[in-house]
């Protein structure tokens, strides 16, 4: 996406990666303003016509929905989960995973056994949808097994 501290690539974090260290969240917020005003230039440079790039995901987007969808959540302020080295979940927040059917992505609200979060997620699943909107994503709340909700995340217009 853009290059990160000492020249590396920038990730938005999908809340399946170790935490974010609170040391760097002044950088973390410098590097996700940088991407999403990149995200805004090629939507600029590749949208139709007349189109508002705001609301119209790129071509790029839609080939990488979870790294898209990340993005858009981090850069609204919500705050991703996160795994520790063994892959047990550390810390309550949104992930986003690939959806069924192309250019779509799920949102869960997942933390540590324990944390409570099946009893905050419809809330805080309900907090992700208007920073989905703002960069042009639809988010539908669904009720999957164990009565689990999740957004289901497409693209304005499919």
């Amino acid at each position: 996406m853009t290059a990160g501290p000492g020249g590396g690539t920038f990730e938005a974090a999908t809340g399946d990666g170790p935490p974010l260290p609170p040391a760097d969240a002044e950088q973390r917020s410098r590097e996700i303003r940088a991407a999403v005003d990149g995200l805004l230039q090629i939507r600029r440079l590749t949208a139709d016509q007349g189109a508002d790039p705001r609301t119209v995901p790129a071509d790029w987007e839609r080939r990488q929905p979870v790294r898209a969808v990340a993005l858009a959540l981090e850069s609204g302020g919500l705050v991703p989960s996160s795994v520790d080295a063994s892959g047990a979940r550390i810390a309550t927040g949104y992930r986003v995973r690939a959806g069924d059917r192309p250019a779509t992505a799920v949102v869960e609200w997942l933390g540590p056994s324990g944390s409570g979060a099946a009893r905050e997620e419809a809330e805080a699943l309900g907090a992700c949808v208007p920073a989905l909107a703002r960069l042009g994503w639809e988010a539908l709340l669904y009720k999957g097994p164990r009565g689990r909700r999740f957004l289901e995340v497409e693209p304005l217009g499919g």
